[in-house]
């Protein structure tokens, strides 16, 4: 039933960064960094870190320099931070970082909401951001929010993303990450688009950020399993949620991702077991009582 989908999934975990962005409780710089380490110790190859971004806009992350100073780097392990513009690429290079993320949209007024400028003014920035980080010889990730519906315009016509993808690969990233950013997108949705940007965009640059708010994250992730793709964008904890996007629920769940993929046969490198500690960590810092995961609350009540 499942033939030719890949036998190995590379996780890109966005819990530090993506998933903490909007929670209401403050967490300490150090639970951050252990936080980090943890994921990145269960084997993760990508643990997006923090942002640079303004903390008046994003207060919970206004402690950017200091997670990547205190942070203690795994071999082999990727922590790209987020920038919105070149003074937050230098604050980031300053810091160490080595890998770097820049986020536009496919829908004009959640870019405006968002980034309060066009989606042509965010890429014509971004071409400098990361002609400046390869410059540096930075790794660069761009994320395309608002791929499949928009909380403002609705349905996003797979067309529309195609030119955003084209201008990202064409000032240099390494790699796109097509995100579904309330939550709302149905698997026939991610086959049309799938099939609409692989004849631009190669697997291996190819990632999808699903959140979960109707439950149909694992769904898309099948779906974009059996067209081939092999990234995926998931959170520890299902934590997470865009601050920009009313309405949005936490990100897929790291644990649930795992669960599914480990079930089905496929590799990953990571310990599911150090995620679900990692996740529980956070949410312990976090004082959250029910954890947003499907895997975490499975357990409580196995263990209960």
């Amino acid at each position: 039933m499942f033939q030719g989908i890949p036998r190995l999934v590379r996780i890109v975990e966005v819990g530090a960064r993506d998933g903490l962005q909007n929670e209401p409780t403050p967490v300490p710089t150090e639970a951050k960094v252990r936080f980090i380490e943890m994921l990145a110790d269960a084997g993760l190859p990508v643990v997006e870190a923090t942002a640079f971004v303004s903390p008046k806009w994003v207060p919970q992350l206004a402690d950017a320099e200091q997670v990547m100073h205190a942070l203690r780097r795994r071999a082999g392990v990727r922590y790209p931070v987020l920038v919105p513009n070149l003074k937050g690429l230098e604050r980031a290079l300053s810091a160490g970082a080595r890998e770097i993320a820049v986020f536009t949209a496919a829908s004009e007024t959640f870019c405006q909401r968002n980034l309060n400028r066009s989606i042509e003014q965010s890429l014509q920035e971004f071409e400098q951001v990361v002609r400046a980080a390869k410059a540096a010889g930075c790794w660069a990730r761009g994320y395309v929010s608002t791929a499949f519906v928009c909380p403002y315009e609705g349905a996003i016509a797979p067309e529309a993303v195609v030119p955003v993808v084209e201008r990202l690969l064409a000032m240099g990233v390494d790699e796109v990450s097509l995100g579904d950013t309330i939550g709302a997108a149905v698997p026939t949705q991610v086959a049309r688009l799938t099939e609409t940007l692989l004849p631009i965009l190669p697997l291996e640059r190819f990632a999808y950020h699903f959140h979960n708010t109707y439950g149909t994250a694992l769904a898309n992730v099948l779906t974009a399993l059996q067209q081939g793709v092999f990234i995926f964008d998931s959170s520890a904890g299902g934590l997470g949620g865009c601050p920009f996007a009313p309405g949005a629920s936490g990100n897929l769940a790291t644990e649930d991702l795992l669960y599914m993929l480990h079930g089905m046969g496929i590799e990953t490198g990571v310990d599911l077991a150090g995620v679900a500690a990692a996740a529980q960590f956070i949410l312990g810092h976090l004082q959250r009582e029910t954890p947003p995961s499907s895997y975490l609350r499975a357990c409580a009540r196995v263990e209960a």
